[in-house]
């Protein structure tokens, strides 16, 4: 029997799959069978993705910077001129920082925004456009944070730029229902990532045991955040849009 969890004959669009959390999605995602388009800034590490990869040739990667709108709207266009169809996106590029209320500035707030929020809404727009979506629809997964839901000091900028990406998907979720795109989110507890390496609390092995203690299952693996945004891509989860699914490890059980 054919599993509603399978990717096959979809093309899934994946930022940030340079490392991390983006990197384990185009690996499980290329394991269900999916055709990968890897995006992310560094070109060599995306030719490292690539090489995990199920299936080698048929995916491609795109070295590229998000913010930068121009050179955007160029690959989008060179995409939608081969008459590429995007069946899905997993929105997984992203910076965070710890930063006091005190040390807050206008400048430091935009980075972010524009990194967390803007960039990944822009590709949307852009995939739900007409030319590039499937007949049969799209999903959009969104990585947002279990700090976009609970607080935690220090994290207020990055929490507003994962609770505005909470808010966005569930009015986008009902936008979208008549061209049958489902939106989504999936929010990790602390997951071990070179992100998590240079946060400040791993430079520190007390601070770096209170926020394992935080999980009551520890901390994550990048191929648990993969596993469910295969999920929110697949048939598997035909029904679910303009929800927030926690993969945190029991962080915002507590």
């Amino acid at each position: 029997m054919n599993s509603p969890f399978s990717l096959a004959s979809s093309t899934i669009l994946i930022t940030g799959a340079s490392s991390g959390i983006g990197r384990a999605c185009a690996v499980a995602c290329s394991e269900a069978g999916a055709r990968i388009i890897a995006l992310g800034r560094d070109e060599e590490r995306l030719h490292q993705t690539l090489k995990l990869l199920d299936n080698k040739k048929k995916h491609i990667s795109y070295s590229v910077e998000l913010t930068d709108f121009n050179q955007v709207d160029r690959m989008m266009e060179s995409f939608e001129a081969e008459g590429i169809k995007i069946n899905g996106i997993i929105n997984s590029a992203g910076i965070s920082t710890t930063l006091p209320l005190r040390a807050f500035n206008p400048e430091k707030i935009q980075t972010f925004v524009d990194v967390n929020v803007t960039a990944a809404i822009y590709l949307c727009k852009w995939i739900t456009r007409k030319k590039m979506l499937p007949e049969s629809g799209s999903s959009i997964v969104f990585l947002s944070s279990v700090m976009g839901s609970v607080g935690e000091s220090g994290k207020f900028i990055y929490s507003l730029t994962k609770g505005a990406l909470l808010a966005a998907s569930r009015s986008l979720a009902v936008e979208l229902a008549s061209k049958k795109v489902r939106v989504n989110c999936i929010s990790p507890g602390v997951v071990e990532t070179p992100m998590t390496d240079s946060a400040v609390y791993s430079r520190n092995e007390e601070a770096r045991g209170k926020i394992e203690a935080l999980h009551p299952l520890g901390l994550g693996k990048p191929e648990d955040v993969a596993h469910a945004a295969v999920y929110l891509l697949s048939d598997a989860s035909a029904w679910v849009t303009g929800t927030n699914l926690f993969v945190d490890g029991g962080y915002t059980a507590r």
